[in-house]
Formats: C-alpha cells, sequence, structure tokens
C-alpha cells in the first residue's frame, strides 16, 4: 500500500490544504463558464490558461463567429475580458482562436 493510499505523505511533503476541500477556485471558473456559454454560440469551445495570469480560449470554425466573439466578449462581466486577439486553433486547420485575458 503506498503512502498516498494510506493517507499519510512522505517526510517533507505538506498538504496543500485540511481536511475539508476548497473548491472557490473551480466554482469561480464555473460562473465565468457559464457567463461565455450563455454569451456566446454553442458550437464554441472554450476553456482556460493559466500562465501567472488567467486567460481564456474560445475556438470556433466560422470566421463570423469570431467577429461576434471580439465585440461581445469586452462587454461581459463588466469588462473582465480585455486584450482580446484572434489566430488560428493550433493543430485544427478549420478553427479559428479568440483568446483574451481575464481580470477576476
Amino acid at each position: 500500500m503506498s503512502a498516498r493510499s494510506e493517507g499519510k505523505l512522505p517526510d517533507g511533503v505538506d498538504r496543500l490544504h485540511g481536511e475539508k476541500r476548497s473548491t472557490v477556485v473551480s466554482d469561480e471558473l464555473n460562473k465565468l463558464l457559464t457567463l461565455l456559454r450563455d454569451s456566446l454560440p454553442k458550437e464554441a469551445t472554450i476553456s482556460f490558461l493559466f500562465d501567472g495570469r488567467l486567460s481564456v480560449r474560445i475556438d470556433v470554425r466560422q470566421l463570423e463567429q469570431v467577429l461576434a466573439i471580439e465585440m461581445v466578449l469586452p462587454q461581459l462581466g463588466g469588462g473582465i475580458f480585455h486584450d482580446v486577439q484572434r489566430g488560428q486553433a493550433p493543430n485544427h486547420s478549420f478553427m479559428h482562436r479568440v483568446t483574451a485575458r481575464v481580470d477576476r
């Protein structure tokens, strides 16, 4: 039986949180995801990236959807989405990607 399955951690390794699991980050991301899903095309694939700052990635097939997203995104959530950029989705030659920074 491993140390993890027994509930014990190796020497020098501390738990990040106590027994009660916090869902604050997940809850906040789900609120953002719901806001985006309710406001963007149903076909959009939405994901988040954290590299020291939170970003959202939105992939769609049609260029017209990109234009609509670029107009709507900065107005959502009181302006929390900014620095909106567009490009091709990696490894998907027929997909367009809209990215934006998220201030929350």
